[in-house]
């Protein structure tokens, strides 16, 4: 790791201050957030880490920055939050870490054979789970509340994926390097994860390959998705549809199967539920994660139906991984429902060890290590911080507008959020941009949308010399806030 670590964490704060200095603030927000996810680098160095505060990697840097800069430069931005019903479990994701620690006072594991400070541990771990969760939330909420601004954010995402291009493609060919030039350090400790069907997967400045596939799958959703609906037909002079073909080309070759299926049945989702105007595509989609993790935690399904569909798609070695996290799900479930309110807190007592104190588990999935760590209610905070946004949008915005070009950006992001949702059933990889769509779609505002159908021209001869009245021709779609 070289020098230019520190200095680039540090160093973001200032950059941040002088954007909102030079930018209107919500740009600001939108190439902080992209940038610092795209850019900065991943290992946080020794001399950043505080005991007992979070730790200052990339996104917890930008998270603090803006908060600074909007209470600098835009105060009363913070001033207007007001929290509301579906702010509760965002809240209960960000405390329920101090109820956990303080749940678990008696209990010691190997290797820490007294844990002394429980309510020192629960509130630090809340003020981690608070920054790295709840402050992107928060900004989302002050400054994403309307749908101009979702489609500024959305517009953001898009180029996010644009600008990765070429660094893919390179990476694609030379395999993953750019983190190593430019910070002296993989991103990965285990470089063979950048090795995938005789060729490389793309890691850039992220922490894992997959974490490359599903951002470039959520920029190709929404810029298709936006395209399609009209919502966005040029930028900066270059038509949408020529720049949407290479970003799903280079999705697809990020070799990321998970994210290519979860890009294309969003983006099939969202036409068939338009189509069709029927809301239960949506509704099936949102019930996938939670249903999953049901039947998953109880044992009530053992995954070797979808191991065996796996093995024919994709081969044995993607049906063996999958196995593998079956098997640790089963073992971490079972641990983490022997304390199944808020589970067993930190310090790795969620986990299985052998007689002889060795762990034996692995934890691929966040679903699996929010239930271990912070039990049902931990769990269903989580799972209702990121799929509750998701459901207000479909409540808010019938089905039929959401390909409307002022809704289409909301119900892409939506269906963002829901893949994401998705992904943490096998994967955790925590993305504040994320979270970021998760608070903008919770404090969407009341709006009126009109939605006009065209008519034949005989339609308009027969109605050109007649009285107005208002007719099912020019209909306003009120939507209201829950």
């Amino acid at each position: 790791m070289t020098e230019l670590v520190p200095i680039t964490l540090l160093a973001w704060t200032p950059i941040v201050l002088l954007m909102f200095l030079m930018l209107p603030p919500r740009r600001a927000v939108v190439i902080a957030f992209i940038a610092a996810w795209l850019f900065l680098p991943v290992p946080v160095p020794d001399s950043l880490i505080i005991r007992g505060l979070p730790e200052l990697d990339k996104m917890t840097v930008t998270c603090l920055a803006v908060l600074l800069g909007t209470a600098l430069f835009d105060k009363n931005r913070l001033l207007s939050f007001r929290l509301k019903r579906f702010d509760v479990p965002m809240i209960l994701w960000c405390l329920v870490p101090l109820f956990s620690s303080l749940t678990n006072t008696d209990v010691t594991i190997y290797n820490h054979p007294a844990i002394s400070n429980p309510i020192y541990d629960g509130l630090s771990e809340a003020l981690r789970q608070s920054v790295t969760w709840g402050l992107p939330y928060l900004i989302g909420r002050v400054y994403f509340n309307n749908l101009t601004a979702l489609r500024e954010l959305a517009i953001g995402i898009f180029i996010g994926g644009l600008v990765y291009i070429p660094l893919c493609i390179f990476e694609l060919k030379m395999s993953p390097q750019l983190h190593f030039l430019a910070y002296g350090q993989h991103p990965h400790v285990d470089f063979r994860q950048g090795v995938r069907y005789g060729g490389y997967r793309p890691t850039v400045f992220m922490a894992h390959g997959l974490m490359v596939a599903l951002w470039m799958a959520s920029a190709t959703l929404v810029g298709w998705w936006m395209w399609f609906s009209g919502a966005l037909k040029n930028l900066s002079g270059a038509p949408v549809a020529l720049l949407a073909v290479p970003l799903l080309l280079v999705t697809v070759a990020s070799k990321s199967v998970a994210s290519i299926l979860l890009m294309g049945g969003g983006l099939g989702l969202l036409y068939l539920a338009t189509k069709s105007r029927a809301r239960w595509p949506i509704i099936a989609v949102i019930a996938v994660a939670p249903c999953y993790m049901a039947v998953r935690a109880t044992g009530l399904w053992d995954g070797v139906s979808l191991i065996n569909y796996v093995t024919v798609i994709t081969g044995e070695n993607r049906a063996e991984s999958l196995q593998v996290r079956f098997i640790n799900e089963n073992l971490l479930s079972q641990r983490a429902l022997e304390k199944p309110v808020f589970g067993w807190a930190g310090w790795g007592r969620s986990r299985v060890y052998d007689r002889y104190g060795k762990d034996i588990s692995i934890t691929d999935g966040q679903w699996v290590i929010a239930l271990g760590q912070h039990g049902l209610v931990g769990l269903a905070a989580f799972t209702g911080a990121l799929l509750l946004p998701v459901w207000l949008t479909l409540k808010r915005f019938p089905i039929r507008l959401w390909a409307h070009r002022s809704v289409a950006p909301a119900s892409a992001l939506a269906m963002v959020l829901v893949i994401y949702m998705i992904d943490n059933l096998l994967n955790a990889m925590i993305n504040p941009v994320f979270m970021l769509v998760a608070g903008a779609l919770a404090g969407q505002q009341a709006v009126r949308i009109h939605v006009h159908r065209s008519r034949t021209p005989e339609q308009r001869s027969e109605n050109a010399n007649a009285t107005h009245h208002p007719s099912p021709d020019t209909r306003a779609a009120a939507v209201e806030s829950p």
